[in-house]
């Protein structure tokens, strides 16, 4: 604050010298800045919570897919015995793996557009659905399922036929 206005002020209220100002002057712009700092602070939050839920998802792919390669070693050497090439089993993984995560982030944006309308019908609330997150998403989906999924197809990949077939 202005060192001029304090003492207009204290004039003004009769503020003698041992006793302090016991009031506080505040315009718009001190509560825009504080609600934009609140605003920056939930955002921060919401984007860290993002970043772990899609670890997450991007480790339960790999998992899913790990079990994946590892039951269906048989179907894997028989298509490696009869010609397939390892980028031909390293594609069919990594398809499947956006496969799943598409479909988690598709399941993901169906449910919360839902909360969205529920949250504007029970409680009156503005919840708007950002078109920009929905163009997006599909988009983050398949960078999780290509790079929590290359582990996997890399394994199925590098099998060897001889070893992948049962020795009946």
């Amino acid at each position: 604050m202005n060192s001029f206005r304090d003492q207009d002020d204290q004039v003004r209220l009769k503020i003698v010298p041992p006793r302090q100002n016991d009031f506080l002057i505040r315009n718009q712009a001190d509560l825009l800045s504080a609600s934009n700092s609140v605003a920056n602070i939930f955002t921060a939050l919401l984007g860290g919570s993002a970043a772990i839920s899609l670890i997450v998802s991007g480790i339960g792919i790999m998992n899913i897919m790990l079990v994946s390669v590892s039951e269906r070693t048989r179907e894997i050497g028989i298509r490696r015995a009869i010609g397939a090439r390892s980028s031909d089993i390293l594609r069919q993984f990594l398809i499947e793996a956006m496969v799943l995560s598409m479909l988690g982030g598709l399941l993901g944006v169906i449910l919360g557009v839902l909360a969205s309308l529920i949250i504007n019908a029970l409680f009156h609330w503005s919840a708007e659905v950002a078109l920009d997150a929905v163009v997006l998403s599909p988009g983050f989906c398949l960078v999780i399922g290509v790079f929590f999924g290359a582990y996997p197809a890399n394994k199925a990949a590098q099998l060897d036929p001889m070893t992948a077939l049962p020795s009946d």
